[in-house]
């Protein structure tokens, strides 16, 4: 059990989904259970880095003739790289090691959406990344807004920023290499079965 403190000052929904696209917005409960179990939250964090990193690298090998790609996705590689080890001096901190990763059901439901064919499959991976960094700001946010004020609070007030410039970096790639129109149609579209997807999440102390 987290020995963190929950700021009860907070209201449901303190962050507002209107600020950014998402389409449903995460009750309470879920930073709630965050809040009671705190290390295993940060545990989790430490995965989603580490593993956001890794997705921005498989992006510039699948696709090293985009420049504009390869060079937006080493930097956000570097940046998840940083913020993975960021995640690993709190844990540290707090007499925490480093957990074997979990399947992220979230993600995984997500990509289930990507069509299959060159074109449509890159619209696809940079839109659900987007909307993925979208969601970790939203949650991110509400953490930070819960934490008690100090460095930590600090930290995931960063890492929510991050998130939000990350969300407009997919948004802008995408609308790099495909026609406004094509890009509209399909955010609006997914960003529809993500809002169900997470309505349907089984709340945990984890991101996702």
């Amino acid at each position: 059990m987290s020995n963190t403190t929950i700021n009860t000052n907070i209201e449901p929904n303190h962050f507002q989904v209107s600020d950014k696209p998402l389409r449903f917005a995460t009750p309470i409960e879920w930073v709630n259970t965050v809040m009671d179990d705190f290390d295993t939250f940060l545990q989790d964090h430490a995965a989603a880095e580490k593993k956001a990193s890794s997705m921005a690298m498989s992006m510039i090998s699948h696709y090293p003739n985009r420049i504009a790609l390869v060079e937006a996705m080493a930097a956000l590689a570097v940046e998840e790289l940083n913020h993975f080890r960021e995640v690993i001096k709190w844990l540290h901190r707090r007499d925490i090691q480093l957990t074997p990763d979990n399947k992220d059901h979230y993600v995984i439901a997500m990509r289930k959406h990507m069509r299959n064919g060159s074109d449509v499959y890159l619209l696809d991976r940079l839109l659900i990344g987007g909307i993925i960094e979208a969601r970790g700001c939203e949650r991110f946010g509400m953490v930070a807004d819960a934490l008690p004020e100090g460095d930590l609070q600090n930290f995931y007030h960063a890492i929510t920023q991050s998130e939000a410039k990350h969300y407009q970096l997919f948004i802008d790639l995408a609308h790099q290499y495909f026609a406004a129109e094509v890009v509209n149609e399909r955010l609006d579209t997914l960003l529809d079965i993500e809002a169900k997807i997470t309505a349907d999440l089984i709340i945990s102390a984890a991101l996702h």
